[in-house]
């Protein structure tokens, strides 16, 4: 087998991790993923000890996908019903291209074996040390992105819980700004819509890497998602639950006007209704 595959040939979760394999998933059944490969954790620890011929390999095989780039770890235990690494395990957005790619590489190998990853893997019972495979995908220029939980994590309700940002879903993610809030039924009613404080979004950089750029002050607290977008993500959900069943964990992004799928893993806990 390859330690080298287009996302949509990513089958093996003990050779590229589940986040590729999910995405591979995806891809397989018709959902709108950015394009992108997946690499075994052997290759990219090749890659972090400056073997030449697997730079030269990740280089030639990458370079016709362009640039800009997302790199993002898919350690073959990250993601799990019990387990999540988010936020140990370094994602590296706006990566120039291909060329520049062995220096991202090296910088996910490291973040999984550091110190902090190590200590997380030890207190959820995993021992053994890490197979750190990687997904690089081609890098969205989103309007708007955020996270979606297909079920309501604290209640266990049979709800779309959404939060959105401008820019780029870090913001989001790394509790940069208080987001968007929506509630919305299964059928796609939507129950609430809460605006948040959006002063920043995370953009991309023009010589790569990403900076919080201040946002315009009319839309700082102007909702980043209208009915039809919603409508849009709950129809994703709906498929996301048909691929892989039901209490998903979905990052997302609006780019162009087409929503796209960048992450669904399994919800580390639901709640349940009183």
């Amino acid at each position: 087998m390859s330690e080298l595959v287009a996302l949509e040939e990513a089958t093996d979760t003990s050779v590229f991790g589940s986040k590729a394999v999910g995405l591979g998933e995806a891809l397989r059944n018709g959902l709108r993923v950015p394009p992108g490969f997946a690499l075994a954790g052997p290759l990219v620890e090749a890659v972090a000890s400056s073997e030449d011929a697997a730079i030269e390999q990740v280089v030639a095989t990458i370079g016709p996908l362009g640039g800009p780039l997302a790199v993002r770890s898919s350690a073959v235990d990250e993601d799990g019903s019990d387990a999540s690494f988010a936020g140990q395990h370094l994602t590296l957005l706006n990566v120039p291209s291909a060329a520049e790619l062995a220096g991202s590489l090296r910088e996910i190998w490291w973040s999984a074996n550091s110190d902090s990853a190590i200590t997380y893997r030890k207190r959820v019972g995993l021992f053994t040390r890490p197979s750190v495979a990687v997904v690089v995908q081609r890098l969205l220029d989103p309007e708007s992105a955020g996270v979606m939980f297909t079920c309501n994590p604290i209640t266990g309700a049979d709800e779309r819980m959404i939060e959105a940002a401008w820019g780029l879903g870090e913001a989001v993610v790394a509790g940069l700004v208080i987001p968007d809030s929506f509630r919305v039924a299964r059928d796609g009613q939507v129950l609430e819509r809460r605006a948040g404080l959006k002063r920043i979004a995370v953009r991309s950089l023009p010589t790569g890497g990403t900076v919080e750029a201040d946002v315009l002050p009319e839309l700082v607290e102007r909702l980043c998602l209208d009915d039809s977008q919603l409508e849009k993500l709950n129809e994703l959900a709906l498929r996301c639950e048909e691929v892989y069943g039901r209490d998903r964990d979905i990052e997302w992004a609006v780019a162009d006007g087409t929503v796209y799928l960048l992450q669904c893993r399994a919800v580390t806990r639901v709640g349940t209704t009183a």
